[in-house]
């Protein structure tokens, strides 16, 4: 357990440096700055000393000596004060371009993977990893740049200086300092597990605040407020435990150094007092060498601070990398094939689909689709109907069998060219912030004034958009703002009326709608489909009975097949379904 550990922090250690290798001339700049600001700030301690036995003789203080010395420390602490300031950005520069780029990276990838994992992940969750975990990392990538060089060069640079002034008192600092590092190294080496476990808890907490404010309204309609308050409570429970623990650990390191580091100063002092009594060592090179052990010390607590805030970015940069490392789609081939012209002519031909290969879906699915005809699916809920046109998008492929369009096999085109030509309308509406001209022309931001007017008046959305303050102008928030669900359904089916491809997907387009709306709705829908393969998911049996063909399916299989009269006369599973609705 503890190898496969080891193995993936030094896997995530190995991809957050490539990360950063882009930033290389920016990163050497900072150590050299760094580096210069240390230098001059161990400088210090030796002049400070030369000013002290300048004035430290009785009855007489050199003047001289004490101005320049003075003087040159002003300089020091300035150029010092201005180096890290310099530093300072740099590292700020080269952290945000890192985790720019993470992030980016991340983004894109999030638009690659297969539905199946957004399936199977909630929202909340893999917000978390983008947003959460990666200001997390990016909090510890910054404390590293700013701390841990600066902290090694102090080490080694206050060991040079204080071997030219005292190798003696040096060898008891540097004897009693690894005890500092063990303590640091032991208590980080168990810390990374319970800030992963943080992280892992925060991205449940954050999944269950997305439904929770999403769905707000449902949890109210059915007085649910007191179980979801109560699971939140338990997940937050569950972090503040897990978060107090990582943190309680992880807190030690600094007191644990610091006493250990109080130990060295006073070997230090004492050390150095005899050494004064002896005549070894004056009071100013004393009171140098006591800044220094000071000094020598005070980075073996940053560095553990450093090393704890590192292993809690490296936990939550593994947790982005494992999204990072999910497999993409299957990509699109290399040489895509088109259909000369695109009539809409579908077909399924013997194919298998399931979303579990435990429990089987769709299997022997055989249909066909001619170019202009009108496609019901109905049966009952689960039945495999919206499975059937997440298979005609692509969303999913086959398990076995083909699907085809105008002869050309669905998997052999690229993703974009099949879903240019099918536009669908969905019971779920989605719309994008931006204004209700962006909206429509969504599908073809080329369109003119008069074509989104146009689709607009046919989807019969332009009344209502012209009572809107700003008409087409108005801006329209994130989930549709104020809009009703009809409303946002009519924005939708405008959305597909200016690009009119030549597939139509109808899944339960009219749900949000009312009666007269519908009916009038229903109108433009004939002319929209005219010409147009359309495939139409319905409950309300009475949208459908002027199909061309409806598809009755059960537990993912079609069982009748025929027109409305014909499957009425038969007196089956769809003669069931038709009455069911109508029996009153």
């Amino acid at each position: 357990m503890a190898e496969k550990k080891n193995a993936f922090e030094r896997r995530t250690l190995r991809r957050t440096l490539r990360y950063i290798r882009p930033q290389l001339p920016q990163i050497l700049l900072s150590l050299l700055f760094s580096l210069v600001s240390v230098v001059l700030t161990l400088y210090v301690p030796i002049l400070i000393g030369r000013a002290i036995d300048g004035m430290a003789a009785a009855g007489r203080v050199d003047f001289s000596l004490l101005g320049t010395m003075l003087w040159r420390i002003v300089l020091c602490i300035g150029l010092t004060s201005l180096l890290q300031w310099f530093t300072g950005m740099l590292n700020n520069r080269v952290t945000y371009e890192t985790v720019r780029s993470l992030r980016q990276d991340a983004f894109n990838h999030l638009h690659s993977l297969p539905l199946k994992y957004l399936d199977a992940h909630s929202s909340g969750d893999i917000l978390s990893r983008m947003i959460a975990d990666v200001d997390t990392f990016a909090d510890g990538l910054l404390l590293g740049f700013t701390q841990l060089f600066t902290g090694a060069v102090t080490i080694l640079g206050t060991l040079v200086f204080m071997l030219s002034l005292s190798p003696l008192i040096t060898l008891v600092v540097v004897v009693l300092t690894p005890l500092s590092l063990f303590v640091a190294k032991y208590i980080a080496s168990h810390t990374y597990q319970m800030f992963r476990l943080q992280s892992v808890t925060r991205g449940e907490q954050t999944a269950i605040l997305n439904e929770a404010v999403g769905d707000l309204k449902l949890i109210r309609a059915f007085s649910h407020e007191e179980a979801t308050v109560a699971q939140f409570d338990e997940v937050n429970q569950r972090l503040r435990d897990c978060s107090l623990k990582a943190t309680f650990f992880s807190s030690l390191v600094n007191p644990c150094t610091r006493f250990i580091n109080a130990l060295v100063y006073a070997a230090v002092a004492l050390a150095g007092a005899f050494a004064v009594l002896s005549g070894g060592l004056t009071i100013g090179t004393l009171t140098s060498f006591l800044s220094y052990a000071n000094q020598y010390t005070k980075p073996f607590n940053e560095i553990s601070g450093v090393v704890t805030e590192l292993e809690n970015a490296l936990a939550c940069a593994g947790r982005i990398f494992d999204l990072m490392d999910q497999p993409p789609m299957e990509p699109d081939p290399p040489h895509p094939e088109e259909p000369e012209t695109v009539l809409g002519d579908f077909a399924l031909e013997d194919v298998f689909f399931s979303y579990d290969p435990a429990r089987p879906l769709i299997e022997h699915l055989s249909l066909r689709a001619q170019p202009g005809q009108r496609i019901a699916i109905v049966g009952p809920t689960g039945c495999g109907k919206t499975t059937l046109i997440n298979l005609l998008m692509r969303f999913y492929d086959v398990d076995q069998g083909r699907i085809s369009l105008d002869g050309v096999e669905t998997r052999s085109m690229s993703r974009s060219a099949l879903r240019r030509q099918i536009g669908m309308v969905l019971q779920d509406t989605w719309l994008p912030a931006g204004t209700i001209r962006d909206i429509i022309s969504f599908s073809r931001p080329e369109a003119s004034e008069e074509e989104i007017i146009a689709a607009a008046k046919a989807a019969h959305a332009h009344s209502f958009i012209r009572r809107l303050p700003q008409g087409y102008d108005t801006p329209i928030g994130e989930a549709g703002g104020s809009l009703s669900l009809g409303q946002q359904q009519l924005l939708c089916i405008a959305r597909v009326m200016l690009s009119l491809p030549p597939v139509l997907i109808l899944d339960e387009a009219t749900s949000s709608i009312d009666i007269m709306t519908e009916q009038r709705i229903q109108k433009a829908f004939l002319s929209m489909m005219a010409g147009r393969t359309t495939f139409i998911v319905a409950h309300r049996l009475s949208t459908i009975r002027n199909a061309d063909l409806i598809l009755v399916m059960e537990a993912g299989k079609v069982v009748e097949m025929g027109t409305h009269h014909s499957l009425l006369e038969k007196q089956g599973a769809y003669a069931r379904l038709y009455h069911a609705q109508f029996e009153q």
